[in-house]
């Protein structure tokens, strides 16, 4: 996630530079054929591509960008509020298990470390599985190697570690150290952090639909060939510029639409699902003792 409030306009123009260009040498070759045969490009303006025309069909492009954006802006959004819900219930965890499970003895605090460890790893793993990367690190680095081996075998491995975590709870049932009503309010927890990866994958795995990607870049691109044609006559010999700065704001609003749509990917622009998770591993650890990480810095500008 970019941290700075001050635009990036070198970020921009690194990723729209390629279209930009190649629209500003078409905007230079219809300002060339205007002033070259003035009378004949007038004559074709006139009967092919009025002004109006020209206005309501960029009319009609805002509209299909500004629902492209909202929509991937939605996705994106949705993404941090389930996030923002796997935080809350990771510290429930913590508090369920320090304040139930306990450190009666040694058997209890085994206990009651893993399921805390559990959530650490879980929610780094998680993290790995949604942006494609390799999640043996965290796993390995948090658990020991048989539960890290037994966890990694399985395609979801963080529903794995979830899994290990409710049969320690039910073993700490099952020896006395907390009743069915304190499992019970586990259990609950359990379920409100499956319900947030559920919703994340469903982000992960269902793209916006084929008309929201096709309809507007193809539009877009149309729109921008035909727009130096309908400008010429207004602005003879500031076209080029004219027209690429309207080119500009419509590349950028469905390059926006680009950056947003799959918040869990490892961009610039994504989530810092990194700093989320060390956020909560420092919280449960703490809790237990354990010396916790050291929490991600932003680097040129970007929370990872």
């Amino acid at each position: 996630m970019i941290i700075p409030t001050v635009p990036r306009f070198r970020q921009i123009f690194a990723d729209l530079w390629r279209p930009l260009t190649v629209m500003f040498l078409w905007d230079v070759l219809v300002t060339v054929i205007y002033f070259a045969q003035p009378e004949r490009y007038t004559d074709f303006q006139s009967s092919a591509l009025s002004k109006t025309t020209l206005t309501l069909f960029g009319t009609v492009v805002a509209l299909f960008l500004g629902f492209r954006s909202n929509s991937a802006y939605a996705r994106w959004w949705e993404g941090r509020i389930l996030w923002g819900l796997m935080i809350n219930a990771s510290r429930n965890i913590n508090r369920c298990a320090l304040s139930f499970v306990g450190a009666a003895d040694e058997r209890a605090r085994a206990l009651r470390d893993r399921i805390i460890i559990n959530q650490c790893a879980y929610v780094h793993v998680l993290r790995c599985q949604l942006r494609g990367t390799d999640r043996e690190e965290p796993a390995r680095r948090l658990l020991d190697k048989t539960d890290a081996d037994h966890a990694l075998k399985f395609t979801n491995a963080a529903n794995a570690l979830m899994n290990d975590s409710a049969m320690a709870v039910e073993n700490a049932r099952r020896e006395g150290y907390i009743d069915t009503m304190q499992q019970n309010r586990i259990e609950a927890i359990f379920i409100d952090i499956l319900d947030s990866q559920g919703g994340m994958e469903r982000i992960k795995k269902t793209p916006l639909p084929m008309q929201y990607r096709l309809f507007p870049q193809l539009f877009v691109r149309v729109f921008c060939v035909f727009l130096p044609i309908g400008m010429a006559p207004y602005l003879g010999i500031w076209t080029p510029i004219g027209s690429s700065l309207v080119a500009l704001m419509f590349l950028a609003a469905l390059r926006i639409g680009d950056d947003l749509v799959d918040p869990f990917a490892n961009t610039p622009h994504d989530l810092p699902l990194h700093a989320m998770c060390t956020t909560i591993e420092v919280d449960l650890m703490e809790g237990i003792g354990r010396k916790p990480p050291k929490m991600p810095e932003p680097v040129h500008g970007i929370l990872w």
